[in-house]
């Protein structure tokens, strides 16, 4: 069975860094894009960031634009999320996903993603 599981979640203080990993088994995902997205409580799930199929193209909800950054390394079927200068506002669950579109560009519409992880909790205190 396909599984994604995050990890690298936690308590910090705002201006503190924290780096997300998903770790995809079953399949692998080498030739799909990927992405994070984040849910706070009584918000919608909101795309953060997404990557081709091939790392090669890149893309942010704008709030996020210049702290964060997304990575993979399709040699060890894994996604990243490095979260930089943290902000209070930044405090929700964030899951990662896979989608289903062969060799395609960065994606924003999580009605394209056909996996996704449970999440991982991070909270950012002031």
């Amino acid at each position: 069975q396909v599984q994604l599981v995050e990890s690298g979640g936690g308590l910090v203080q705002a201006g503190d860094s924290l780096r997300l990993s998903c770790g995809a088994s079953g399949r692998t995902f080498a030739s799909y894009p990927m992405g994070w997205f984040r849910q706070a409580p009584g918000k919608e799930r909101e795309f953060v960031a997404g990557i081709s199929w091939n790392g090669g193209n890149t893309d942010y909800v704008t709030s996020v634009k210049g702290r964060f950054g997304i990575s993979r390394d399709n040699a060890k079927n894994t996604v990243y999320l490095q979260m930089n200068s943290l902000k209070p506002e930044d405090t929700a669950v964030y899951h990662c996903a896979a989608s289903r579109i062969l060799r395609t560009g960065v994606l924003r519409d999580p009605r394209e993603y056909g996996w996704w992880g449970q999440g991982t909790q991070v909270t950012v205190s002031s």
